[in-house]
């Protein structure tokens, strides 16, 4: 239960747009609807969704400042700004500070997402880290989606009192009940998200086209983004390779819960082995009843052999990830038992409505108990 007390009110700043199809969408909209639940009353500022992609740099930072701005016009109404960790957000950081607001910076990845996520960024990537790290700095808390991440920001800014809150599912959009009126194969496995470098889509592409690939079984892949052309090519020439492109949040779940397994074949961009993974499609795919392949990256490969509710494969190894499909699949009473644990453990402790309680908790202790911010800067 939620210490007692008043409504708080919160902004939720998120700087870059949501778009359906990626995990931000799900993980901020999932947390603001579940905070409203439990008496925090929320107001999301995002730029216009889906707009950021077809812009140049320019523009999406203009974009970014208005949608701060919006937020400074309606300061004076909130007991806490919640901030979804960007270095663009500097302008909010600062006038926090300033007027005595608290914050609290939710931390997703290291500083290097933005240079991979964002190549001409790293002509100025110091100035960019030193602009977060002072961000983080002066929070009133933190939030790091993996334990290692948490690790990570001791080492970069000698803070040790981040929480830890991943990612979580939706039970009832995910779900072994869903269905879906989309034509698929009989056999198939999954993978949904960004089609980003991170995600390892070509390792998985080439997995696909490995001799150990199982010829009855097909790929299935949801998502949009930066390689869809190397996914459109790939299921061109592969004919058990099918890309269904962005699908609508609220039907995924009945096309995961027709699969065989979920892939998520993440690879080390980003310096994964230091900072973590527990990606959105990990809960998303068990919540489903479904068993997954990960590669063996901290939190979502500890996270598969505490509940041996999937395979562990070494990353960016084609050869190795065909044979988990073709072992997994081929145990179909296996694959379902590991599915069925994976489901037992989301639904018991990683619902989106567990991962909402557990921000609503640093929110009234920031905000109730008069917790201070750091005193420091990183250098």
């Amino acid at each position: 239960m939620l210490p007692e007390g008043p409504r708080l009110r919160v902004a939720y700043l998120a700087v870059e747009s949501t778009r359906q199809g990626h995990a931000a969408y799900a993980h901020v909209h999932e947390i603001v609807g579940n905070l409203r639940r439990l008496q925090v009353d929320v107001d999301l500022f995002e730029p216009p969704g889906g707009s950021e992609a077809r812009r140049g740099v320019v523009a999406r930072v203009l974009e970014q400042l208005r949608t701060q701005a919006r937020l400074v016009a309606r300061w004076h109404r909130y007991d806490a700004v919640y901030v979804r960790a960007h270095y663009s957000a500097f302008p909010t950081a600062v006038l926090a500070r300033v007027t005595g607001r608290r914050i609290v910076q939710e931390v997703n990845g290291p500083f290097e997402d933005v240079f991979i996520a964002h190549p001409w960024t790293r002509s100025i990537g110091w100035l960019l880290s030193r602009v977060h790290r002072c961000q983080l700095a002066w929070a009133d808390a933190l939030i790091a989606v993996t334990p290692a991440l948490q690790a990570w920001l001791s080492r970069q800014i000698g803070r040790t009192d981040a929480d830890v809150i991943p990612n979580g599912a939706n039970l009832e959009l995910f779900s072994p009940r869903r269905t879906t009126e989309r034509r698929l194969p009989d056999v198939f496995v999954v993978f949904l998200g960004a089609l980003t470098p991170w995600q390892g889509i070509d390792t998985l592409l080439a997995a696909a086209g490995h001799p150990d690939w199982p010829a009855d079984v097909h790929l299935v892949i949801l998502g949009d983004g930066t390689l869809h052309d190397v996914v459109a090519a790939a299921a061109a020439r592969l004919h058990h390779v099918h890309w269904l492109g962005r699908v609508p949040y609220s039907e995924v779940g009945g096309i995961v819960a027709r699969a065989r397994a979920g892939v998520v074949p993440k690879n080390a961009q980003g310096n994964r082995q230091e900072t973590g993974l527990f990606p959105l499609k990990l809960f998303e795919v068990l919540a489903c009843g479904v068993p997954v392949v990960v590669t063996d990256f901290p939190g979502q490969a500890d996270f598969v052999r505490e509940h041996e509710c999937g395979v562990v494969v070494a990353p960016e190894s084609p050869a190795v990830l065909a044979a988990a499909v073709r072992d997994l699949t081929a145990a179909p009473q296996a694959a379902r038992a590991m599915g069925e644990r994976g489901r037992e453990a989301v639904a018991g402790a990683h619902s989106w409505r567990h991962r909402a309680q557990e921000t609503a908790r640093v929110l009234r202790r920031v905000t109730c108990h008069g917790a201070t911010a750091a005193s420091h800067v990183a250098s």
